[in-house]
């Protein structure tokens, strides 16, 4: 009996939902912010990230640790990219992080780690909420 998907597919519909709406979850905040990485930005590196971890382990399941490195170095590129320094002030730091740490998202959904994916996607939702400690009055 010849079905239209396999476990392959199956687990790759199942992780690019999930990628999507990590993506939407951690975009949404950052758009929140006003911030230029937001819902498309961070939707594409997780299922991108996601995409190629998944088909390095199914291609040639003992290599996928140099397709993962890429991946993190690729993404370092990209979150390079969004930092700006004026003077003594340095901007998007926290969306250049968030979009590392949307690659390492994609890439647990992409190995089937599917309850880290969503539990990161939780701290990732959750990290922005962490109260600031003025670093310019260390007497605070």
């Amino acid at each position: 009996m010849n079905t239209i998907l396999g476990q392959n597919e199956i687990n790759l519909l199942i992780n690019l939902i999930l990628s999507l709406f990590a993506g939407f979850i951690i975009g949404s905040e950052r758009e929140s912010r006003g911030k230029d990485a937001g819902i498309s930005t961070h939707s594409f590196v997780i299922t991108g990230a996601m995409l190629f971890t998944f088909l390095s382990s199914v291609v040639d399941p003992m290599s996928t640790s140099r397709i993962a490195a890429q991946i993190v170095s690729g993404i370092g590129f990209l979150g390079a990219g969004l930092i700006l320094k004026e003077g003594s002030n340095v901007r998007n730091l926290t969306t250049a992080a968030s979009i590392w740490y949307a690659g390492a998202i994609g890439m647990a959904f992409g190995f089937n780690y599917r309850l880290i994916g969503i539990m990161a996607t939780i701290a990732a939702a959750l990290i922005p909420k962490i109260p600031h400690i003025n670093k310019k009055n260390p007497e605070l």
